[in-house]
């Protein structure tokens, strides 16, 4: 192997393995994002490059090949990497299911729901898990790097910190703090996390990034100096906002905040809703609908927000829920439900389910342990004539099938404790013959547990032009907006490359 000046690269024992940090001055701070870019940029730069996360918390995630759980964040950072994901990148996912608990997945499989008490009593446990899997990853790969989580200066979390500091103590990784300057304050920010970090921190601290900067670069440069003089850091970098990165989000904060937000397409299009929900997880299924030119996607939060005042929408998509009987009774006092089956009456619009979603369409979902929500049953929808109950055991595998109706192949994963069962019309065709899924008799409602399912290029095509054929548009021909996410990360990385101080990268990395 040779580094990017063509000499050849000393063998580097598995704990003195290269590897640099992003941590953030808040969550959402660009983080995961900036991981995904240098991961591709030292990968297009000859190195063996692998990702790490400690601890993430996230309602998106994903299924890997050996059917273990792990934040879709890491996903991303191992795709820029051409690597297939794997759990040693995200050792601990914790996923919210209420106020204050969470599933703890520990090397991708669940170990325990704990309040927020009682992981503080799991972190020491956790930490070894988390030791392991670094360490382990390290011996396979010229450099890792390292993501943070939320911000390294709440003094209130800092004595069981086991993703920020101690990480980055623990891999010798320099640490490049990131502010997200669209916010406001980014100095202020920087300056005010140094100041509540210890000292030991400090000197971990390499430098800083200014990202999402929209406008003139020169207007920061006399900040610089201040900053140096001020923190003894320099900034290594002033990263402008990319609009439509076209990259999967970590979690639902710019979901909440409007990130799908869009303005309706003048052309020929369909219309497609997208129901809000408040344990919305793997809302990312939907992206690859956003690409497509003739579609025209909706967040729905309110049931006065159902009618445009134009027409129905074309097709409803119910999301994946962390708790599904709790989104189920939001949905109901908020008169969604009531919105949905008036939409279904009229019968113009396709109604989805995906894996929560799905369960959402039946006739009774049950709890009998628990696994949820207090309440151990609620009833449905109604849609599809199907029950539901929350097993112990959790379902996660990767899956490839046949959609019955089209057939053409579609692929994705599951993550469910749901088992749903009645007499219903099977939506997908498994390789070993069996049936999963359900479809109405008029195709108009349909669900499945499938994540992803809208990621197959010809199936997607073919479910929007039978929405077009409904409306009375022409169906549209081939492919239009292939889903493939490394176009997006080679401009990621083409973006920050410019304007990141590469030799000092490097010269941190000591390569």
């Amino acid at each position: 192997m040779k580094n990017r000046d063509g000499g050849n690269m000393k063998e580097i024992a598995a704990h003195k393995t290269p590897a640099l940090m992003f941590q953030g001055t808040s969550s959402n701070a660009g983080k995961s994002v900036l991981t995904a870019a240098l991961c591709r940029i030292l990968l297009q730069d000859g190195l063996r490059v692998a990702p790490f996360k400690a601890q993430n918390m996230s309602l998106n995630s994903f299924v890997t090949r050996d059917g273990l759980e792990m934040g879709r964040a890491q996903v991303v950072q191992a795709q820029a990497c051409r690597l297939d994901p794997d759990v040693r990148m995200n050792p601990i996912l914790l996923k919210p299911s209420g106020n204050s608990g969470c599933q703890i997945i520990v090397n991708g499989r669940p170990v325990a729901d704990m309040s927020v008490r009682e992981y503080g009593g799991y972190k020491q446990m956790a930490w070894q898990q988390v030791c392991t899997a670094y360490d382990s990853l390290a011996t396979e790969y010229d450099v890792l790097v390292l993501e943070g989580a939320g911000s390294p200066a709440e003094v209130n979390l800092r004595g069981q910190d086991i993703v920020n500091m101690r990480m980055a103590e623990y891999a010798t990784a320099p640490v490049l703090l990131v502010g997200d300057i669209d916010r406001g304050g980014v100095f202020a920010s920087f300056v005010g996390t140094m100041v509540l970090l210890s000292e030991q921190e400090r000197r971990l601290v390499a430098g800083f990034i200014i990202n999402k900067f929209r406008g003139d670069e020169g207007l920061l440069v006399d900040a610089f100096p201040y900053m140096k003089e001020h923190t003894g850091k320099p900034v290594l970098g002033t990263i402008p906002h990319i609009y439509d990165l076209g990259l999967p989000e970590e979690d639902s904060v710019s979901f909440k905040a409007g990130l799908y937000d869009a303005p309706r397409p003048t052309g020929d299009h369909v219309e497609i809703v997208l129901i809000d929900l408040p344990h919305v997880s793997n809302f990312t299924d939907i992206d690859p609908l956003l690409a497509e030119p003739d579609v025209f996607l909706r967040v729905v939060r309110k049931a006065q927000e159902l009618d445009d005042q134009r027409s129905s929408p074309d097709a409803l998509i119910l999301p994946g829920s962390k708790n599904v009987i709790s989104d189920l009774a939001y949905l109901e006092e908020s008169g969604l439900v009531q919105g949905i089956l008036q939409l279904a009456a009229i019968g113009n619009t396709e109604i989805i389910g995906i894996c929560g979603g799905f369960q959402m369409l039946g006739q009774v979902i049950a709890d009998p342990h628990g696994l949820e929500s207090p309440a151990r049953q609620i009833a449905e929808n109604g849609l599809l004539d199907l029950n539901t109950y929350l097993a112990r055991d959790k379902t996660l595998t990767r899956q490839i099938c046949i959609h019955i109706d089209s057939g053409l192949q579609v692929h994705g994963y599951e993550i469910h404790h749901g088992v749903s069962e009645g007499a219903v019309k099977p939506l997908l065709r498994m390789p070993n013959d069996s049936a999963a899924g359900a479809v109405s008799e008029d195709s108009m409602c349909w669900g499945a547990y499938l994540h992803g399912i809208f990621d197959a290029d010809l199936f997607r095509r073919w479910f929007i032009n039978r929405l077009r054929q409904r409306r009375g548009l022409d169906s549209l021909q081939g492919v239009r907006a292939p889903y493939d996410l490394e176009p997006a990360l080679d401009r990621l990385a083409d973006v920050v490359r410019s304007h990141l101080d590469m030799d000092r990268i490097y010269r941190l990395l000591k390569l």
